[in-house]
């Protein structure tokens, strides 16, 4: 099988000066990453408006993340990065208000619930088979703009039981990429204690998308959330929606005080669910494709494996042709390896507390790194190469992977795909605050990709190579582009 190594911003031979990184890094946080960011166990830069702790070492990543986690909350600046947007969602709170929302969210979230979707995932998948069958065979295409559209239209057909029109996903995708382009340019100056030096017109600009998504949610919501209520009201059987997420969230009532959310509660969780489980899922399944055009051997393995479980006919009703999509799966994990869609995750130290040989101050920032870690040169062999076969046939690490020679010049033996996997892989991070969304995605991300390769070809565009950037998420900043073949119709497909 050929070795892909996709293409990554070149890390600086060395750390970049506070000048360069605050009028030339703004672009991408991926920009301030140098060689020793990719092999260090922790490293520290201290700035004008921050201590900045990098965090690499699996065993200090489980400290953060997992073992003290309530001593390391998520940080200040995310939250007023992210709160126009998101609101006081489980992704920006922290301490009793975070617990009581996820204890009331964990329930639309159950693997049962999970695998009921599925028909929603599918019909949703169908509809994205039919736009790209209308793409002339062998046109270009940028795939971001159409992973972006299959994946909130699952979300939105999971959420609220509608499915996503053209324009409203084209409107929601050029909203999103304002706020993300300006999210690191905003938050920068706080970095240098120079938060009053955000320009206001781009303020503005970020406001104005944020709230231009928000309307739209807003709008799909309030209907059920006064149907909910009138029929509370009159005791009779409350919210017509059904078994949608929606639903189970107008439902769910706090044990303690009998209170649900508020309906500007209920905005600001869907918005958070809509937002973080669309964005993620289309960064992954555009990297994906774009690995997949560039492999074609396990594209075509990809193929023959989505016949056999998918068929050549209409998709299955039942959740368990999934369960066989064990390729499918492989590729969505090594593409999130390779490319994580939350390249950062950013805590806060509660207090003053020793981490290795360093005293982090109270208030510093705590940065765990899902991009560095997934790449780091002492935690994986090969590590930007994609290879879904690093991973065996049941969603375990295949352990015949070789691990690297203890030799002079190539230092100590690399740990196992299996250690690796188990030490350093966090997608969708650790501990308490792992992603809830998390079951909902191996399910997305398999049946998608999946789907496509059964009925497609995809093939790298000569001369464009996509450019990743890292903002609140990891995309490529000139879109993803490939070609798109239609493969021939199976013989049974054609005999009927």
């Amino acid at each position: 099988m050929s070795r892909f190594c996709p293409h990554y911003p070149p890390p600086a031979a060395r750390r970049p000066s506070l000048w360069t990184m605050f009028f030339s890094k703004r672009r991408s946080w991926l920009d301030s990453l140098y060689a020793r960011s990719y092999t260090m166990k922790m490293g520290e830069v201290h700035l004008p408006g921050v201590d900045l702790y990098m965090v690499n070492e699996p065993a200090l990543v489980r400290r953060v993340l997992v073992d003290e986690a309530a001593a390391f909350p998520k940080h200040a600046m995310l939250g007023d990065a992210l709160r126009p947007l998101l609101g006081d969602s489980i992704f920006t709170t922290n301490g009793a208000v975070w617990q009581r929302q996820r204890s009331l969210m964990n329930p639309s979230f159950e693997a049962t619930r999970v695998r009921h979707v599925y028909g929603r995932m599918r019909d949703a998948a169908e509809a994205m088979l039919a736009r790209l069958r209308a793409v002339p065979d062998g046109s270009e295409h940028d795939l971001e703009t159409e992973m972006t559209h299959v994946a909130a239209d699952i979300i939105l057909r999971t959420i609220l039981s509608q499915p996503l029109d053209g324009g409203d996903a084209r409107r929601i995708f050029e909203a999103f990429e304002r706020y993300q382009a300006l999210a690191p340019r905003l938050m920068m100056p706080a970095f240098f204690g120079l938060r009053w030096l955000r320009p206001w017109w781009q303020v503005r600009r970020s406001r104005q998308a944020a709230e231009a998504i928000r309307s739209l949610l807003s709008a799909l919501i309030q209907p059920r959330h006064a149907a909910f209520h009138a029929a509370r009201a009159a005791d009779a059987r409350a919210d017509e929606g059904g078994d949608d997420i929606l639903a189970t969230l107008l439902q769910v009532r706090d044990p303690a005080t009998g209170e649900g959310f508020r309906f500007e509660e209920l905005v600001d969780q869907v918005a958070m669910l809509f937002l973080a489980g669309h964005e993620t899922s289309a960064s992954a399944l555009s990297w994906a494709l774009h690995l997949l055009a560039h492999a074609p051997e396990v594209q075509q393995r990809l193929h023959e494996e989505a016949l056999r479980q998918l068929g050549p006919g209409p998709m299955p009703d039942e959740v368990g042709a999934v369960k066989g999509l064990v390729l499918a799966r492989n590729v969505f994990r090594e593409t999130l390896r390779l490319f994580p869609p939350v390249g950062f995750l950013a805590r806060e130290a509660a207090q003053a507390c020793p981490m290795r040989d360093k005293k982090l101050p109270a208030g510093a920032s705590v940065l765990v790194s899902p991009w560095l870690i997934h790449r780091h040169r002492g935690l994986w062999a090969d590590p930007d190469v994609f290879d879904p076969d690093r991973y065996g046939a049941e969603d375990e690490p295949a352990p015949e992977v070789a691990e690297a020679a203890a030799t002079e010049a190539e230092g100590p033996a690399l740990p196992s795909a299996r250690e690796s996997l188990r030490r350093a892989y966090l997608p969708f991070g650790l501990g308490p605050r792992v992603c809830i969304g998390a079951a909902f995605a191996w399910q997305e991300g398999a049946l998608v990709l999946a789907t496509l390769a059964r009925e497609f070809v995809f093939e790298p565009v000569e001369g464009h190579v996509p450019e990743p950037v890292g903002r609140l998420t990891i995309r490529s900043d000139n879109g993803i582009r490939l070609r798109i073949r239609r493969r021939p119709a199976p013989a049974a497909q054609e005999a009927a």
